[in-house]
């Protein structure tokens, strides 16, 4: 297993004190904060010529991200964050996504299930954004 370019840096700093250092390496590793990824991944989608929104504000540090791509059809994809076994020890802070159907689905379905959703995690984002094309910038887990 890999580890934290913060952790080998304090050892290497400080190997005296190896040992107190060494509980940390969750807190240094850890993903960005829900709130500093959605704002970037709406800048992202702004760049791109995108419209995105936050419709729900959850939890700032760790709140899970669900993100709508509407298709202005009546349709949308709602993508939700992957299971955590899906994660790669190596690059701790990716946030990954996964779609809950293959194909678009009538928006009202999607709102059913953010509904649902934000139900059992009342902590949970909502971001939804507008492409006809439905683009949605997201790194999917592989199936």
């Amino acid at each position: 297993m890999l580890e934290c370019p913060q952790l080998q840096r304090r050892r290497t700093l400080d190997s005296r004190h190896w040992r107190q250092s060494i509980r940390w390496p969750i807190v240094d590793c850890m993903r960005l904060k829900s709130s500093i990824w959605v704002a970037a991944y709406l800048r992202r989608c702004q760049t791109e010529g995108i419209f995105g929104a936050v419709r729900r504000r959850g939890a700032e540090e760790a709140g899970a991200v669900f993100v709508k791509v509407a298709l202005l059809d009546g349709n949308a994809m709602l993508y939700v964050p992957a299971p955590q076994t899906v994660y790669d020890d190596s690059r701790p802070i990716e946030r990954i996504f996964m779609p809950t159907s293959p194909q678009p689905v009538p928006e009202q379905s999607v709102e059913e299930r953010l509904v649902k959703e934000v139900r059992f995690d009342p902590d949970a984002w909502i971001v939804e954004t507008e492409d006809r094309a439905g683009r949605h910038f997201l790194d999917l887990a592989q199936a």
